[in-house]
């Protein structure tokens, strides 16, 4: 659904435009209702996600137990961080400050769209995490097949 990576400018009060090309798709996916939280697995940036998509992943992450460090964790990286947001009328939304601050997104972002979900980088995480390459021993069974 979501594809494509935008460079966005956040204004002063930290509200992101959401770029014209993705207006009308998030409209129809959520009704305009996505939830900001943070990337569980990657510094420097933030997931978007649509409503629904997120409220599927928070039901498969609470459902995991309290017992495990790693499952407290993601449970208090992606549901205790989750902020609900709607765009205004000039199609902006809130990116939270607490999450903002603590991935160290400031004015200029990368806004990539995953398919399922945005990732909101901060510019010199992004650039950092693009210029890595893939090694020959990173390479899975599964990349391998894709034949790329």
């Amino acid at each position: 659904m979501f594809q494509g990576e935008t460079a966005v400018t956040l204004d002063d009060k930290g509200r992101l435009a959401l770029p014209v090309a993705y207006r009308s798709l998030v409209a129809s996916a959520c009704a305009n209702r996505l939830v900001f939280t943070y990337n569980p697995f990657e510094e420097g940036c933030l997931w978007l996600l649509p409503q629904s998509e997120w409220e599927s992943m928070r039901d498969r992450v609470n459902a995991l137990s309290n017992m495990k460090d790693g499952h407290r964790l993601l449970k208090l990286k992606l549901v205790g961080a989750a902020a609900l947001v709607e765009p205004d009328g000039g199609a902006r939304v809130l990116v939270p400050a607490s999450q903002r601050a603590a991935v160290g997104i400031e004015k200029r972002a990368i806004l990539v769209g995953m398919g399922d979900k945005f990732e909101l980088w901060g510019e010199q995480a992004h650039l950092s995490k693009i210029r890595q390459t893939i090694g020959e021993g990173d390479l899975s069974d599964e990349m391998l097949d894709l034949r790329l």
